[in-house]
């Protein structure tokens, strides 16, 4: 029961960590043109967050089945604790670096390394591991493309506008972009921790199948919503204004952009990184603008991270997991 709870606090913390860290990119854009005021952004997002993690189970479900198998990790208590502790530091301390990096990426990379250390390969199911990672890898890729063609269908759409009045009708539509944005954040972040929990569920022998219970995505979604009110600047100043100087008309186009890619992705029960899809939705928009306007130097750093959060988790929770398996 002390481990079931513990197990409970750290995915809530988790979340929690993922509320401040990964819904900065959410209002990133909407904050750096000043179409939101931070402390209105943050509330706004807080709610739209909540409202998004209630409705939705499938990428639940998918970090519960997909990646590992319980059947086969005979401390799969400790399994668990060890992921959780990984993905938080890492989120800490990219937050704390104003990197953004990937929540979804340290969970997924350290749940397979305790995994790992605790069983071997036999542990890790290599073609839903693949499918996360597949994903995770192909949606930055589109949020790219899509950015660059949503962006230019605007500037065709709008070509004959006055560029001054355009940006400030714009600029009242990044409210609702936004909220799009939080809320997408809300339907596919919110849901990894869930998984987790339902996993722990699970284990412990306290219900037999992977269904999300209401109460996991409740107390899910509050922690996100919590994690959101705390706000998230270090991201913000990263995402908002260090890819490329946002207009609001650049705004709309990169969060429409993200909001497509983050929900089609919902639809089909895979976990994607909110981070990823909204800063290559900037770059696309970017690029379709003017491919010089992109600062390709932070954005080469931000690609880095991503590629090396995966690896570098997958490590750090290997060994916290044998360390853990002296003590538990």
């Amino acid at each position: 029961m002390i481990l079931l709870i513990l197990i409970i606090l750290l995915a809530l913390s988790y979340d929690f960590i993922n509320g401040f860290h990964d819904t900065a990119n959410a209002i990133a854009t909407a904050v750096s043109t000043k179409a939101l005021t931070l402390k209105r952004a943050i509330i706004m997002a807080a709610l739209m967050n909540f409202l998004g993690a209630i409705v939705s189970t499938g990428v639940a479900e998918t970090i519960a089945k997909d990646i590992v198998d319980l059947n086969r990790i005979p401390n799969g208590s400790t399994v668990m604790v060890a992921a959780l502790i990984s993905a938080i530091l890492w989120n800490l301390m990219t937050w704390y670096f104003g990197i953004p990096s990937s929540s979804s990426h340290a969970l997924i990379g350290s749940l397979a390394g305790a995994a790992f250390s605790d069983v071997g390969l036999n542990a890790i199911k290599l073609k839903g591991f693949v499918k996360v990672v597949s994903s995770l890898i192909v949606s930055p890729i589109l949020a790219l493309s899509v950015g660059f063609l949503m962006f230019t269908l605007i500037k065709f759409i709008f070509k004959k506008a006055n560029a001054t009045r355009a940006n400030r009708g714009f600029r009242r539509v990044q409210v609702l972009t936004a909220a799009l944005q939080a809320f997408s954040h809300g339907t596919n972040d919110a849901q990894k921790s869930m998984g987790i929990i339902t996993m722990a569920l699970v284990s412990f022998g306290y219900q037999s199948h992977m269904t999300i219970p209401h109460w996991v995505q409740l107390l899910c979604a509050m922690a996100m919503a919590l994690g959101t009110s705390i706000g998230g600047w270090r991201i913000i100043k990263t995402v908002g204004t260090q890819i490329m100087k946002l207009k609001p008309v650049n705004a709309v186009a990169a969060d429409l952009s993200s909001v497509l890619i983050i929900q089609i992705a919902t639809k089909f029960g895979l976990p994607v990184s909110t981070t990823h899809v909204v800063s290559c939705s900037i770059m696309g928009v970017g690029a379709s603008n003017r491919v010089k306007g992109v600062n390709w130097t932070t954005a080469k750093k931000m690609v880095s991270a991503w590629f090396t959060t995966i690896p570098i988790t997958f490590v750090i929770s290997a060994a916290i997991c044998a360390l853990l398996k002296l003590f538990l």
